[in-house]
């Protein structure tokens, strides 16, 4: 690159002073010695005789397509919305700015709102949408945590295996269940667990939290999950912790005819679909401190209905559908259009007429800006206990993250 600068530097005042054949001359055998077309060397003959002579054009600044009002409004509906994805946000933007009007939830920003405004956030690509919001994304997650499940051997060859590639259900019905540990830094002493069951169809996804994971209590944790759907569950799959394998589960599965998989041991991946919920799910809103009181439980158990109302009914996410093969030979795998779970539910007519009416109006009185309010504010409560565990000197405290 120092080279061609010197030849081009050297070139070009004669260039500049020179005739019209002296230049085609000249022109050709840069572009000989360079592999340069002829527009370009042209071009780095006329910008290397301006910085000769101390005529260094400005550089062209691209216009701004969208008004600052624009981008303005549409990084508070981004942050009152739960940070989702440029993808997920264009799935969602009309419904959202129609929730926003009606609510009256754009603050000082209302009066920029208007038909121009909200065409160019209609108008916005994915992509655009994340690079505006790229600096305001920057400045906010970390990760690490620890994981407290131990192998059950016992009753495991009782259970069928699913792996993950196996044929994933054309239907609505069959979840996976994970827990995750409300732990800290230490596995030492008692602490709550968060229990996420989601369907692998549909994306439905349902959190409670129990006191520890003994057998009742996670059997009792998972039960009541079930209860509280809106269609009946037709097989659980989990992995090989022992807070699942076990004679409790098994007889209430039994009791109830559900269908009980499990994966493979130490194949994550197997249970890909709640493994993505327990850190997008859980780990994002709950944080990675310690949890132990009953007034904790409660807190996290009124955070979990606030998540699943935000995630299953304002949320869109994009499921596997099939693969396509790369021009290499190599298999990818292919997603349909971003839904959210509430919509794909009434695709598959999964509902009887009461929970359709009754989710119908869940969904139609659920404002985003209100529920990003409320998960904030548990949010600031279950971070205040967290530091007055840590300055008593709890053992387990976590740092914060």
């Amino acid at each position: 690159m120092g080279a061609r600068r010197e030849i081009t530097r050297a070139t070009a005042s004669a260039y500049v002073g020179g005739t019209k054949g002296q230049k085609s001359v000249m022109l050709d055998n840069l572009c000989a010695s360079m592999g340069w077309s002829r527009a370009n060397a042209r071009r780095q003959l006329v910008a290397a005789a301006s910085r000769k002579a101390g005529l260094v054009p400005l550089p062209k600044r691209r216009s701004r397509k969208y008004s600052l009002a624009a981008c303005r409004i549409l990084e508070r509906i981004w942050t009152l919305e739960g940070e989702p994805c440029g993808k997920y946000l264009e799935a969602v933007m009309d419904d959202v700015l129609e929730r926003f009007a009606r609510f009256r939830e754009l603050g000082p920003l209302e009066s920029f709102f208007d038909d121009a405004v909200r065409d160019e956030l209609l108008g916005m690509s994915a992509a655009t949408i994340d690079r505006y919001l790229a600096p305001e994304r920057a400045k906010r997650y970390p990760a690490g945590s620890l994981s407290s499940t131990r192998p059950g051997t016992m009753l495991r060859s009782q259970i069928d295996v699913r792996w993950s590639g196996t044929e994933m259900e054309q239907e609505p019905g069959f979840f996976e269940v994970d827990t995750v540990a409300h732990c800290g830094h230490s596995l030492k002493g008692e602490f709550l667990y968060s229990i996420t069951l989601t369907d692998v169809f549909t994306g439905w996804t349902a959190n409670t939290t129990v006191k520890n994971r003994a057998c009742r209590n996670v059997v009792a944790g998972v039960g009541a999950l079930v209860a509280a759907l809106p269609y009946p569950m037709r097989g659980l799959d989990f992995d090989n912790g022992e807070e699942f394998v076990n004679e409790q589960l098994i007889e209430w599965a039994g009791a109830n005819g559900y269908y009980l998989t499990r994966a493979r041991a130490y194949k994550h991946n197997d249970n890909a679909h709640v493994e993505q919920r327990n850190n997008d799910w859980v780990r994002r809103h709950s944080f990675r401190y310690r949890y132990e009181d009953p007034e904790e439980m409660d807190m996290l158990n009124r955070l979990w209905v606030l998540v699943g109302q935000r995630k299953n009914h304002l949320l869109p996410m994009v499921k596997a559908d099939g693969h396509t093969t790369a021009r290499s030979g190599r298999k990818r795998r292919t997603y349909d259009k971003p839904r959210t779970a509430y919509r794909r539910l009434l695709d598959q007519h999964a509902l009887d007429a009461g929970h359709a009416r009754e989710l119908a109006r869940i969904d139609h009185g659920l404002n985003p800006a209100a529920i990003t309010r409320e998960i904030n504010a548990i949010q600031d409560q279950l971070i205040t206990r967290a530091k007055l565990r840590t300055q008593r000197g709890d053992p387990g405290v976590s740092r914060a993250n």
